[in-house]
């Protein structure tokens, strides 16, 4: 049972616990100098999106904010938000203070004075033990199976009160974020007591014996250890907590982040160093995050509350810019999603399927089906929007490199077979799967990239992408045994060619936009006619679809 023993704070009979409460709370937001807003809002929740004032395209504000704001003629739209969000307004990183409204901003708060020293005394003293009972209670029930949305039922008047506490202000949001932050606090409070035969020190041992087990339950992928043999790039191997907050973070992974302790921590975010430390928390995790994504049972909520968080934290172009750099957030990306592809490969059928030793995607897969990659995919697009972290993703041969080989496993995937001698039944429905993931995980991060490539400035960046991008396509041509333009199988063909797509898109950029010659970067002619057979067949395919209602006329 969760509970925090209540006190009587006041003995005067004329004033309840309540009110007392409801005075401490107005003594509190009296010193209130929050400058932002905020606003922590769950899927279904209507808001505005500003492209005029925006600085991140995922920047959103509420309805009284905006409407408070100069938007006169801008380009905005509103929109029903599908995974949740948090007002941007008054964050200098997300939106231009134009748009801000008139009691957001730096400019806009008003200096109320020094709070008292002892007016958040009794809650700098509470506040880590209140956090510690909260973490507690996840460990207790982590070992019963099944019980994650139980635990979070429990603890909600719990969560509640918390939320309540947050929303008294900066001067109390202070108070909690510096107590989940405090690695000494975390450190002390977890100490199991002496002498051990005490009932709380038996408590506390089992307590630790629990939390020890669950992170074992929950270890890095092993291709991010095949991927970085020599270093921790892609993420600890074993997971190690200095702060309550990391190890809310991992309970909130492992129980599929529950709703309401995710708006508890996004509830918190006007902090700007719990932010940080909110985001080198989530970043520390990201790798387990991929892994829950493949394994739930309902991969479209667990998406959406996923983003829901990365969407309020990657949006900040100095804050992913510092993660890609400290904690190289990049690699842990790519890694995680080709991770989560990796198992689910099947033999590649194109061609002579004998000599074929390519490995793409199964489209039948749930992976793929229930699009259980989409917020992996949504926050990479979300950071490589960033034109300093496009930059360095491009500048980073060993990064190019994971990435192509991520897009060979799209490479020539679901190929289609025409049947000439008997009617299919029933049409495969691998199609939707199909071209979504080469939309969104392909084409969406390549148009990312290539926004960024808009002068000679970058000119060396697109030769070493091209350079890669066309040593994956000859590693292709190996893998499915194809030499020779002339191939006798005709009636197959596959639509999907991401590396193709790429090779294209980036020559027409370093021609058109950045000075390059095209005899510079032109592969010689003899790869030239191996390149061209792919796209050529499906434009054939595609000719002799569109024939076909008129050849059956004519029969």
């Amino acid at each position: 049972m969760m509970y925090i023993q209540r006190c009587d704070l006041i003995e005067t009979p004329c004033i309840s616990n309540l009110t007392f409460f409801s005075i401490v709370s107005i003594a509190v937001r009296t010193y209130d100098n929050a400058t932002t807003c905020g606003l922590v809002w769950t899927p279904n929740f209507v808001a505005y999106r500003c492209r005029t004032c925006g600085i991140s395209p995922c920047m959103s504000l509420c309805t009284e904010c905006f409407k408070k704001g100069n938007h006169q003629r801008h380009d905005f739209n509103m929109f029903l938000s599908q995974a949740g969000g948090a007002c941007d307004c008054g964050d200098t990183s997300v939106m231009k203070e134009t748009g801000f409204c008139d009691r957001h901003g730096p400019n806009k708060s008003v200096n109320k004075g020094n709070a008292p020293r002892d007016l958040m005394c009794v809650a700098e003293a509470m506040m880590p033990r209140i956090i510690l009972r909260l973490i507690q209670h996840l460990r207790e029930n982590s070992k019963i199976p099944g019980a994650d949305k139980t635990a979070i039922q429990d603890a909600d008047s719990f969560i509640t009160m918390l939320l309540d506490f947050n929303n008294m202000g900066g001067l109390m949001r202070r108070v909690m974020t510096q107590a989940l932050t405090n690695p000494q606090m975390y450190r002390l409070l977890n100490e199991v007591p002496h002498p051990a035969e005490t009932e709380y020190a038996q408590y506390m041992a089992e307590s630790k014996r629990i939390y020890d087990e669950a992170l074992r339950s929950l270890p890095n992928p092993e291709t991010a250890n095949d991927d970085f043999r020599d270093s921790t790039a892609a993420g600890p191997e074993h997971l190690v907590h200095k702060t309550f907050l990391e190890e809310l973070v991992f309970w909130t992974v492992k129980f599929e982040f529950p709703q309401k302790v995710v708006c508890l921590l996004l509830n918190m975010l006007p902090d700007v160093d719990y932010k940080e430390a909110l985001t080198r928390a989530f970043v520390l995790h990201y790798s387990r995050i991929s892994m829950m994504l493949e394994k739930s049972q309902d991969p479209d909520t667990l998406s959406n509350r996923v983003v829901h968080v990365s969407v309020q934290l990657f949006s900040n172009e100095s804050l992913a810019l510092r993660m890609t750099e400290q904690l190289n957030l990049l690699h842990i990306m790519v890694v995680s999603l080709k991770y989560m592809m990796s198992k689910i490969l099947i033999r590649n059928t194109l061609h002579n399927s004998d000599k074929n030793f390519h490995y793409v995607v199964d489209c039948g897969k749930a992976v793929m089906k229930e699009h259980c990659y989409w917020p992996l995919v949504s926050d990479l697009n979300n950071v490589l929007s960033h034109r300093p972290v496009a930059l360095k993703f491009m500048a980073d041969d060993s990064l190019l490199e994971m990435w192509f080989v991520f897009l060979s496993m799209f490479q020539g995937m679901n190929v289609n077979q025409r049947e000439l001698i008997q009617h299919v039944e029933f049409e495969p429905n691998t199609y939707y799967a199909a071209f979504s993931a080469e939309l969104e995980a392909s084409a969406y991060p390549m148009w990312a990239l290539v926004s960024h490539l808009t002068d000679n400035t970058t000119a060396h960046l697109t030769r070493k992408l091209l350079t890669v991008c066309l040593a994956s396509l000859m590693e292709w041509f190996d893998a499915i045994n194809f030499y020779n333009p002339t191939v006798d199988d005709s009636l197959q063909v596959s639509f999907h060619l991401p590396l193709h797509r790429y090779l294209a898109v980036f020559l027409c950029q370093a021609v058109a936009k950045q000075g390059i010659m095209l005899n510079e970067v032109l592969p010689a002619p003899d790869v030239l006619h191996l390149l061209m057979m792919h796209p050529l067949r499906v434009q054939v395919s595609f000719l002799l679809h569109s024939l076909l209602p008129f050849v059956e006329d004519s029969m």
